[in-house]
């Protein structure tokens, strides 16, 4: 019974806190921030795949939450259930919005390397650059990115983490296991 009652006062604390940040009251906003954050943080990071990409999302979910808050009904659903959609739906929104990134930097970097291993001064020989082509293209689309923008145009490794969102040991090893890998592709290992 009083967990009941505690909850109650808190959907109508939160309530309150919606009116006041639809009014635009900054300190409301805050409070509201301080009062739900962590279990919104919660939900989002079980549906992002980091907790880079969960504190991001977080983020996003308050500004929406902060431009959408006179749309708010208690009627229709308690503020946290409201806020709780918000954030899922920003979440599942960034994941779609990664992967479209994702999938248009495979194409892009297929397109590069297409570039790179036609331009002659890379690959005199026809017949090795076929073959690289070959060992390349065998690769996942995240490690071949990372080959091409390291090898090809001198990333380096602090901004190949940040650009495929891993660490740099990471990186290290990925392209360490790539070049391992297009070396016995080649038939040099």
């Amino acid at each position: 019974m009083a967990e009941k009652a505690d909850a109650d006062m808190r959907a109508r604390e939160l309530a309150a806190l919606l009116a006041d940040v639809a009014q635009r009251k900054e300190a409301a906003f805050r409070r509201l921030y301080e009062r739900s954050s962590a279990k919104l943080f919660a939900v989002i990071r079980r549906i992002t795949v980091s907790e880079a990409a969960a504190e991001e999302a977080l983020q996003e979910a308050f500004l929406r939450i902060w431009d959408h808050a006179d749309r708010f009904d208690p009627a229709l659903a308690s503020p946290m259930t409201w806020m709780t959609t918000i954030a899922r739906h920003t979440a599942i929104d960034n994941i779609r919005r990664s992967s479209e990134r994702i999938a248009s930097t495979a194409v892009a970097i297929d397109e590069l390397l297409a570039d790179r291993l036609a331009a002659p001064e890379v690959v005199s020989d026809v017949l090795a650059s076929r073959e690289l082509r070959r060992c390349i293209d065998g690769m996942e689309a995240d490690r071949r990115g990372m080959v091409l923008l390291a090898y090809c145009y001198g990333w380096s490794r602090e901004e190949l983490s940040r650009r495929f969102d891993r660490p740099v040991a990471t990186v290290k090893t990925l392209l360490r296991r790539s070049l391992m890998s297009l070396k016995e592709c080649l038939g040099g290992g």
